[in-house]
């Protein structure tokens, strides 16, 4: 199954897409989609909405697993995140690519095994699940494919989709 993550943002978006097939994960291809710091938003949501068609157009994923955003202070960007978030939905609607939505606690716990990691360990894992010689950069990118991998774990796959559903 392939498994495109994303980390939405409409400065930086990071995505990156992973296979995983018989308990592995190989990472195929990651990156960032940013816009411009005086670009009109209007601009930059158009941006990030072609460049992940383009992404979804070149990747061909089953799953797009993308963050459920939960914002403590900002409300201005709060809203501007989420408007991002938009974007990205309709791109993978169009696509016929089914979206899941995971909280920061599912990554981490996917990921790390432990709902409370600091960042630099969700990262480190990250990185040696999917045998990187480095961490990706920018964070958002390793973040998204921290995601993926939370997909992948958290029933991602037909057969656990199949068992969930049969346990209903």
């Amino acid at each position: 199954m392939v498994i495109l993550g994303v980390d939405p943002g409409y400065a930086i978006v990071g995505w990156g897409a992973v296979s995983y097939e018989h308990g592995r994960y190989q990472p195929l291809c990651f990156g960032a989609i940013t816009t411009p710091a005086h670009t009109p938003f209007n601009a930059r949501l158009l941006q990030i909405y072609r460049d992940t068609k383009l992404i979804l157009d070149k990747v061909k994923p089953q799953a797009l697993a993308i963050e459920k955003l939960y914002f403590t202070n900002n409300k201005t960007t709060a809203v501007q995140v989420c408007e991002a978030r938009g974007v990205i939905l309709l791109a993978a609607e169009e696509a016929g690519v089914e979206v899941f939505e995971y909280t920061p606690l599912q990554v981490k716990s996917a990921v790390t095994g432990y709902g409370q990691a600091e960042k630099p360990q969700v990262m480190e894992m990250t990185r040696r699940l999917l045998k990187l010689k480095e961490t990706p950069r920018p964070d958002d990118t390793a973040d998204a494919l921290a995601i993926a991998i939370c997909h992948a774990q958290s029933g991602g796959t037909a057969v656990k989709r199949r068992l969930i559903q049969t346990d209903l």
